[in-house]
């Protein structure tokens, strides 16, 4: 009997035993697939954490290449930039001398603009008469004008120059004009500046200026020249020969 619950309790042990076994290996089965499972998450994140320090090495990488080529093109500029200054600083310093030259040409060239300009005003007043309104007026501008310090040195100088260029021209050209003489009006002909006429409109009185009278005189015998000679001036004709009384230049 005894030898039967003996054996029976053996069994019953070994049953246990087989059991507690089981569980502890599907206890450790257990640990062991969790351990994994814990291992490749923390290699996955590892991996990730690498990835990320690579992309990050790789963009400092790029950066500093970057930083690189604009170090070089500032390199580049601020020697383009010394360069600008240095042509600057020297085209300044040109200016300046140009700037002092050119001040002591304007106190040369004042005093020489005035005598031009009280030159041309004498000029005028002893000439044939002729545009005499015009060109008194002419000279009355630039006179007002050379006081005034809106108007550079240059444009007077350029003004007066033009002026005599004008009167210049005058010497190679005929030219018909309309005005009075007195009460009447009558047409005026100019010829260079040797010889100033007029003529009323109807044909009737013809005249000229006298150099040595300084007065008009009265000359119906040139009547037809000084027609002739009005019309060429209007290009009414082709120039032709004209029969006109001319003086010789007055002598001072």
């Amino acid at each position: 009997m005894y030898r039967f619950r003996s054996m029976k309790w053996r069994g019953g042990l070994a049953v246990l035993a087989s059991l507690f076994a089981a569980g502890v290996y599907a206890a450790t089965v257990s640990d062991v697939s969790r351990s994994g499972d814990q291992w490749l998450v923390a290699q996955a994140d590892s991996q990730k954490r690498v990835d990320a320090l690579a992309e990050q090495g790789r963009d400092l990488a790029n950066d500093y290449r970057t930083t690189l080529r604009e170090t070089e093109g500032l390199k580049l500029y601020l020697q383009q930039l010394r360069a600008q200054l240095k042509s600057q600083e020297e085209e300044m310093a040109v200016i300046r001398q140009e700037s002092s030259e050119l001040e002591r040409t304007n106190i040369e060239i004042l005093p020489l603009m005035q005598r031009m300009l009280g030159s041309l005003e004498q000029f005028v007043a002893l000439d044939v008469p002729f545009l005499k309104d015009e060109r008194v007026a002419r000279v009355a501008k630039l006179k007002e004008m050379m006081p005034r310090a809106d108007v550079t040195v240059s444009e007077k100088y350029r003004r007066i120059v033009e002026a005599y260029q004008i009167e210049m021209e005058y010497g190679r050209t005929i030219e018909a004009y309309r005005g009075k003489r007195g009460d009447k009006e009558v047409d005026f002909l100019r010829v260079g500046r040797v010889g100033l006429f007029y003529q009323t409109p109807d044909g009737a009185e013809t005249g000229y200026w006298d150099r040595e009278k300084k007065d008009w005189t009265a000359g119906s015998e040139y009547s037809e020249g000084v027609k002739e000679g009005l019309k060429v001036a209007k290009k009414q004709t082709s120039p032709n020969l004209l029969i006109v009384p001319i003086q010789a230049a007055a002598s001072k």
